[in-house]
């Protein structure tokens, strides 16, 4: 299982789990909503590392984006399987040809 896996499994544990003691559950208490504007503000703060060129800061707010990421889907009760299967689904198909079918 990878680090991800085990990371979105622990993100849908704590769906149920008490605000207080759960920043996962915190989040996810106040609506998949702030879940969602979470996530963006983690992904400008990765945008902004990347125009930087700070690698290790990069890699901190990518981290970042990837979890908050999870949670926001979780928040609408996609899974990461769900995603990876999309993925597979696209496999092998040309991104002009996959943009061009939707």
């Amino acid at each position: 299982m990878t680090a991800l896996h085990r990371l979105a499994d622990t993100i849908a544990a704590r769906k149920g789990a008490d605000p207080d003691t759960s920043w996962t559950a915190k989040l996810l208490a106040k609506g998949p909503e702030k879940c969602a504007e979470k996530f963006g503000e983690e992904s400008v703060e990765a945008i902004i590392e990347a125009v930087k060129g700070d690698r290790d800061r990069l890699t901190a707010e990518a981290a970042d984006v990837l979890y908050h990421l999870l949670v926001m889907l979780a928040a609408r009760d996609v899974t990461l399987d769900d995603v990876l299967a999309e993925l597979e689904r696209r496999e092998g198909t040309s991104g002009i040809a996959e943009k061009a079918s939707r």
